[in-house]
């Protein structure tokens, strides 16, 4: 791997471990989603300092609507929160902002201020922050495939010349570099329906550090080891 390419463009993490990082102290597993919120702050300074330009996580998979009811209003109320809190922690760093996912089962009150920071963040350019809420590869290619069906049917002749890129273009990550890196905290080695597409030739980083452990010098470790991959995409140098 040549010099330049040692830091990953877009880095995407999985950010799993919260509940049991709270399980093994007595706590409730809200305190490890509240603890586990000052390591994707770490973690975003890091990805400034380090010139990684993209940083994506996965905060809430279109599956985490069946867990308890009442974890999941405190996540939305914690992200609500966050929306409201982070706004200097963006603006100083310079930090885009950027929710994807299925957003019309968000509330209202939610959306409306995911948009504001959005809006107020837009002209930022150090680094991009994707969240991943209400998300899972599955649905992603679902969607993509229902808008690429509803253009064919209005005209059929798009169908022959129709190729990745162009389907690229109508996943929710259309516009955004596919991930360099995949890091995955826990133990856990699966990607849980995950940026299917867009993960095809990642790198994969697995860590036995939960989640609200993973901080600067862990993130570091994960770049470290980036750095030695020989990506190949398939072919043969």
């Amino acid at each position: 791997m040549d010099k330049e390419s040692r830091i990953p463009k877009h880095v995407s993490i999985i950010m799993d471990g919260n509940g049991r990082w709270a399980r093994e102290r007595g706590m409730e597993r809200i305190q490890g989603h509240l603890v586990g919120a000052d390591s994707l702050k770490a973690v975003t300074e890091e990805c400034v300092a380090q010139g990684v330009k993209y940083l994506s996580v996965y905060a809430f998979s279109e599956e985490n609507w069946g867990r308890p009811a009442e974890e999941v209003s405190f996540l939305m109320g914690l992200l609500m929160k966050k929306v409201h809190e982070e706004v200097s922690l963006l603006m100083d760093n310079g930090v885009r902002f950027v929710v994807l996912g299925n957003r019309a089962r968000l509330s209202r009150d939610l959306d409306d201020a995911i948009t504001g920071l959005e809006q107020t963040t837009a002209k930022n350019d150090a680094l991009t922050m994707i969240v991943f809420i209400s998300y899972s590869g599955k649905w992603d290619i679902l969607q993509a495939a229902k808008k690429f069906a509803r253009k064919a049917v209005e005209d059929p002749s798009i169908i022959d010349d129709f190729g990745f890129p162009e389907f690229d273009s109508l996943l929710v990550t259309g516009g955004i570099p596919d991930p360099d890196l995949i890091i995955r905290t826990s133990g856990e080695q699966r990607i849980s329906n995950y940026l299917l597409w867009q993960g095809a030739y990642s790198e994969f980083y697995f860590t036995p550090v939960l989640w609200p452990d993973f901080r600067k010098e862990e993130f570091r470790q994960a770049l470290n080891e980036y750095s030695t991959r020989d990506r190949r995409y398939g072919k043969v140098k």
